[in-house]
């Protein structure tokens, strides 16, 4: 068997993986693509040590590592994902920029700013309206509304 073949595939497998972890938004694809990138490496590895027809198959003990690796790192990943979706109510990666954020930080986004003062034409005294203004309601508190 030749050499490019299972070359060929890891390489595609590894891009595949790569535009996942860069393009998804969501932390659990986000893991599986560097699953699938992990795996890509893999077959590299096995197919080299196949090539090279090593005695040891050192390629293949170090597959079994990088499996078992690979399966803590899942296994790690998901509980970190659970814990922040329970926290946060997402796990989208681009609403979770600082971990230590706390709830008051959602709060100032919630928040409504009242609009300035207008001052009244005919006899220059300043009024206050009293109304506020939608400055960036999230979905959820759109959605109680």
């Amino acid at each position: 068997m030749h050499l490019a073949y299972p070359a060929v595939l890891a390489a595609l497998l590894f891009c595949v993986g790569l535009y996942g972890v860069l393009a998804r938004r969501n932390a659990i694809l986000v893991l599986m693509s560097v699953e699938l990138m992990l795996n890509a490496v893999n077959l590299n590895l096995v197919a080299f040590d196949v090539w090279l027809r090593d005695t040891l198959h050192s390629g293949q003990a170090l597959t079994l590592f990088t499996i078992a690796i690979a399966a803590a790192e899942i296994g790690i990943g998901l509980a970190i994902v659970l814990a922040v979706y329970r926290n946060r109510g997402t796990s989208a990666i681009d609403r979770l920029r600082d971990t230590a954020e706390t709830d008051a930080a959602e709060t100032l986004l919630d928040d409504t700013a009242t609009l300035p003062d207008r001052a009244d034409e005919n006899t220059g005294k300043t009024e206050n309206t009293g109304k506020t203004e939608n400055t960036g309601k999230t979905k959820k508190a759109e959605a109680a509304t």
